[in-house]
């Protein structure tokens, strides 16, 4: 005859959050971005190729669920949504303004984009990188406990 445990079952397994898929999906552009910068950087600054890696350290530590990289993530997203912002500003050029607005190519498809078309997508794609970081869902997926070390588990 067998006896049945009288123990309560624990949720911890239930609890254990998943990964958003709002992350994995911004984890998937920046390994994208990230190895496209490396491949243009052989022939780029070594800046832009410390960066590109740099990048794809933040992208293992919000695998690895570290919260520096929480924190790291919602600061690569300010500081990219901010250069974004800055960026009419920055590219302004009185002396250049008969300029006409920018021809984009993908493959054979070949249009001109207003300049200000561009700026608001990549304004638009900054504000939507601040909220993934900033989500609950993302942050419910971090460890709770505060480590700034990335490396280690």
């Amino acid at each position: 005859m067998t006896q049945e445990s009288t123990q309560p079952v624990t949720t911890t397994d239930a609890a254990k959050p998943s990964i958003p898929k709002r992350l994995v999906a911004l984890m998937l552009v920046y390994v994208i971005t990230s190895v496209g910068g490396l491949i243009a950087a052989q022939s780029m600054s070594e800046l832009s190729a410390m960066l590109c890696v740099l990048t794809l350290m933040l992208v293992l530590g919000i695998m690895g669920r570290q919260k520096a990289a929480l924190y790291l993530l919602r600061v690569y997203s300010l500081l990219q949504l901010m250069l974004c912002s800055m960026l009419p500003i920055i590219m302004y050029d009185p002396d250049n303004l008969d300029a006409g607005p920018t021809t984009v190519d993908f493959g054979a498809f070949q249009t001109v984009v207003p300049d200000w078309i561009l700026y608001s997508m990549l304004i638009a794609v900054g504000m939507l990188q601040v909220w993934i970081s900033f989500n609950t869902k993302v942050k419910a997926w971090f460890k709770s406990r505060i480590n700034f070390n990335i490396i280690s588990g």
